[in-house]
Protein backbone atom coordinates (compact mmCIF):
# COMPACT_ATOMS: atom_id res chain seq x y z
CA UNK A 1 0.00 0.00 0.00
CA UNK A 2 3.16 2.47 -0.64
CA UNK A 3 2.61 5.05 -2.37
CA UNK A 4 6.09 5.06 -4.99
CA UNK A 5 7.32 8.82 -6.15
CA UNK A 6 6.41 11.12 -9.16
CA UNK A 7 2.59 10.15 -8.15
CA UNK A 8 1.20 12.32 -5.50
CA UNK A 9 0.98 16.38 -6.00
CA UNK A 10 3.52 19.02 -4.19
CA UNK A 11 0.31 20.13 -1.72
CA UNK A 12 -0.37 16.63 -0.65
CA UNK A 13 3.61 15.69 -0.34
CA UNK A 14 3.94 18.34 2.10
CA UNK A 15 0.84 18.48 3.64
CA UNK A 16 1.55 14.31 4.81
CA UNK A 17 5.21 15.28 5.46
CA UNK A 18 3.86 17.65 8.04
CA UNK A 19 1.39 15.97 9.55
CA UNK A 20 4.14 12.95 9.91
CA UNK A 21 6.35 15.09 11.36
CA UNK A 22 3.95 16.27 14.19
CA UNK A 23 2.84 12.99 14.68
CA UNK A 24 6.39 11.85 14.85
CA UNK A 25 7.40 14.58 17.94
CA UNK A 26 4.05 13.56 19.24
CA UNK A 27 5.21 9.45 19.78
CA UNK A 28 8.87 10.48 20.42
CA UNK A 29 7.69 12.34 23.93
CA UNK A 30 5.07 9.60 24.28
CA UNK A 31 7.71 7.42 23.98
CA UNK A 32 9.56 6.81 27.34
CA UNK A 33 12.77 4.89 27.74
CA UNK A 34 11.85 1.66 29.30
CA UNK A 35 9.97 0.98 25.79
CA UNK A 36 12.45 1.73 23.45
CA UNK A 37 13.24 -2.24 22.60
CA UNK A 38 9.29 -2.53 22.40
CA UNK A 39 8.95 0.13 19.52
CA UNK A 40 12.40 -1.38 18.03
CA UNK A 41 10.88 -4.98 17.79
CA UNK A 42 7.69 -3.57 16.66
CA UNK A 43 9.36 -1.71 13.98
CA UNK A 44 11.16 -4.40 12.43
CA UNK A 45 7.76 -7.00 12.73
CA UNK A 46 6.30 -4.12 10.67
CA UNK A 47 9.54 -4.22 8.35
CA UNK A 48 9.81 -7.49 8.01
CA UNK A 49 5.51 -8.38 7.43
CA UNK A 50 6.21 -6.44 3.79
CA UNK A 51 8.25 -9.69 2.74
CA UNK A 52 5.73 -11.92 3.37
CA UNK A 53 2.69 -12.10 0.64
CA UNK A 54 -0.38 -13.15 0.22
CA UNK A 55 -2.12 -13.65 -3.27
CA UNK A 56 -5.07 -11.93 -4.53
CA UNK A 57 -5.69 -13.42 -8.06
CA UNK A 58 -3.01 -12.79 -10.75
CA UNK A 59 -1.48 -9.98 -7.88
CA UNK A 60 -1.00 -10.31 -4.08
CA UNK A 61 -0.73 -7.62 -1.30
CA UNK A 62 1.23 -8.41 1.63
CA UNK A 63 0.71 -8.31 5.55
CA UNK A 64 1.09 -4.71 7.19
CA UNK A 65 0.30 -4.80 11.42
CA UNK A 66 -0.11 -1.54 11.69
CA UNK A 67 -3.23 -2.20 13.74
CA UNK A 68 -1.31 -4.31 16.13
CA UNK A 69 1.64 -1.93 16.31
CA UNK A 70 -0.44 0.99 16.84
CA UNK A 71 -2.61 -0.90 19.21
CA UNK A 72 0.68 -1.88 21.54
CA UNK A 73 2.67 1.01 20.95
CA UNK A 74 0.03 3.91 21.06
CA UNK A 75 1.32 7.87 19.59
CA UNK A 76 5.08 5.69 19.29
CA UNK A 77 3.64 3.86 16.21
CA UNK A 78 4.62 7.12 14.42
CA UNK A 79 8.66 6.98 14.62
CA UNK A 80 8.39 3.05 14.66
CA UNK A 81 6.57 2.91 11.30
CA UNK A 82 8.40 5.95 9.91
CA UNK A 83 12.03 4.15 10.62
CA UNK A 84 10.54 0.74 8.94
CA UNK A 85 9.39 2.62 5.96
CA UNK A 86 12.66 4.39 5.66
CA UNK A 87 14.01 1.06 5.94
CA UNK A 88 11.84 -0.30 3.23
CA UNK A 89 12.38 2.40 1.02
CA UNK A 90 16.22 1.97 1.08
CA UNK A 91 16.40 -1.86 1.14
CA UNK A 92 13.57 -2.60 -1.22
CA UNK A 93 12.45 0.62 -2.88
CA UNK A 94 9.17 0.30 -1.67
CA UNK A 95 7.99 3.76 -1.42
CA UNK A 96 10.59 6.72 -1.99
CA UNK A 97 12.02 10.01 -0.37
CA UNK A 98 9.04 12.29 -0.89
CA UNK A 99 6.67 10.04 -0.01
CA UNK A 100 7.93 8.95 3.56
CA UNK A 101 5.93 11.64 5.01
CA UNK A 102 2.56 10.19 3.47
CA UNK A 103 3.39 7.12 3.92
CA UNK A 104 3.87 7.25 7.52
CA UNK A 105 0.57 9.26 7.76
CA UNK A 106 -1.30 5.98 5.55
CA UNK A 107 0.43 3.41 7.82
CA UNK A 108 0.72 5.53 11.25
CA UNK A 109 -2.32 7.40 11.51
CA UNK A 110 -4.98 4.36 11.34
CA UNK A 111 -2.23 2.61 13.88
CA UNK A 112 -2.69 5.59 16.54
CA UNK A 113 -6.68 5.60 15.91
CA UNK A 114 -7.09 1.69 16.44
CA UNK A 115 -5.31 2.06 19.77
CA UNK A 116 -7.39 5.33 20.82
CA UNK A 117 -10.28 3.59 19.36
CA UNK A 118 -9.96 -0.05 21.22
CA UNK A 119 -6.80 0.45 23.58
CA UNK A 120 -9.51 -0.09 26.25
CA UNK A 121 -11.18 -3.14 25.40
CA UNK A 122 -8.03 -5.42 25.74
CA UNK A 123 -8.63 -5.82 29.47
CA UNK A 124 -12.59 -6.41 28.90
CA UNK A 125 -13.97 -10.34 28.97
CA UNK A 126 -11.80 -12.23 25.88
CA UNK A 127 -15.04 -11.98 23.77
CA UNK A 128 -14.67 -8.60 23.54
CA UNK A 129 -11.38 -8.06 23.95
CA UNK A 130 -10.85 -10.47 20.31
CA UNK A 131 -13.55 -8.72 18.67
CA UNK A 132 -11.78 -5.49 19.30
CA UNK A 133 -8.16 -6.88 18.67
CA UNK A 134 -10.03 -8.12 15.17
CA UNK A 135 -11.53 -4.71 14.52
CA UNK A 136 -8.47 -3.15 15.31
CA UNK A 137 -6.52 -5.49 12.46
CA UNK A 138 -9.01 -5.15 10.14
CA UNK A 139 -10.17 -1.24 10.53
CA UNK A 140 -6.44 -0.49 10.54
CA UNK A 141 -6.10 -1.45 7.12
CA UNK A 142 -9.25 -0.34 5.82
CA UNK A 143 -8.59 3.24 6.85
CA UNK A 144 -4.89 2.67 5.20
CA UNK A 145 -6.71 2.28 1.97
CA UNK A 146 -9.27 5.17 2.44
CA UNK A 147 -6.25 7.27 3.32
CA UNK A 148 -4.30 6.05 -0.26
CA UNK A 149 -7.32 6.92 -1.93
CA UNK A 150 -7.92 10.23 -0.51
CA UNK A 151 -4.28 11.40 -1.33
CA UNK A 152 -4.90 10.22 -4.98
CA UNK A 153 -8.30 11.70 -5.47
CA UNK A 154 -6.89 15.02 -4.11
CA UNK A 155 -3.78 14.33 -6.61
CA UNK A 156 -5.88 14.04 -9.33
CA UNK A 157 -9.61 13.34 -9.40
CA UNK A 158 -9.28 10.55 -12.22
CA UNK A 159 -7.32 8.24 -9.61
CA UNK A 160 -11.16 7.89 -7.89
CA UNK A 161 -11.41 4.05 -9.86
CA UNK A 162 -8.45 3.06 -8.97
CA UNK A 163 -9.05 3.85 -5.31
CA UNK A 164 -11.62 1.92 -5.15
CA UNK A 165 -9.73 -1.14 -6.74
CA UNK A 166 -6.78 -0.49 -4.20
CA UNK A 167 -9.80 -0.52 -1.09
CA UNK A 168 -11.22 -3.89 -2.85
CA UNK A 169 -8.12 -5.60 -3.03
CA UNK A 170 -6.93 -5.59 0.23
CA UNK A 171 -10.63 -6.82 1.76
CA UNK A 172 -8.52 -10.07 2.21
CA UNK A 173 -5.43 -8.52 3.84
CA UNK A 174 -8.18 -6.90 5.98
CA UNK A 175 -9.52 -9.94 7.07
CA UNK A 176 -6.24 -11.64 7.70
CA UNK A 177 -4.85 -8.79 9.49
CA UNK A 178 -7.49 -8.69 11.64
CA UNK A 179 -7.06 -12.76 12.80
CA UNK A 180 -3.37 -12.20 13.31
CA UNK A 181 -4.14 -9.27 15.74
CA UNK A 182 -6.73 -11.42 17.63
CA UNK A 183 -3.94 -14.35 18.00
CA UNK A 184 -1.63 -11.92 18.91
CA UNK A 185 -4.05 -10.55 21.63
CA UNK A 186 -4.69 -13.47 22.86
CA UNK A 187 -1.52 -14.93 23.42
CA UNK A 188 0.11 -11.65 24.93
CA UNK A 189 -3.04 -11.72 27.27
CA UNK A 190 -2.03 -15.02 28.57
CA UNK A 191 1.76 -14.83 28.47
CA UNK A 192 2.80 -11.12 28.41
CA UNK A 193 -0.61 -8.89 29.42
CA UNK A 194 1.53 -5.81 30.54
CA UNK A 195 2.38 -5.08 26.60
CA UNK A 196 -0.48 -4.24 26.36
CA UNK A 197 -2.49 -1.14 26.62
CA UNK A 198 -4.78 -0.75 29.54
CA UNK A 199 -2.25 -3.02 32.09
CA UNK A 200 -4.21 -3.37 35.10
CA UNK A 201 -0.98 -4.02 37.26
Amino acid sequence: MHISEGVLSGPVLISGAALAAAGTAIGLKKLDYDHIAKAGMLAAAFFVASLIHVPIGPSNAHLILNGLVGLLLGWAAFPAILVALALQGAFFQFGGITTLGINTIIMALPAVLCYLGFGRMIFKSPQIAYLAAFACGFLAILTSGIIVGLSLIFTEENFLEVAGLIIAAHIPVMIIEGVVTAICVAFLRKVRPEMLPGYPG
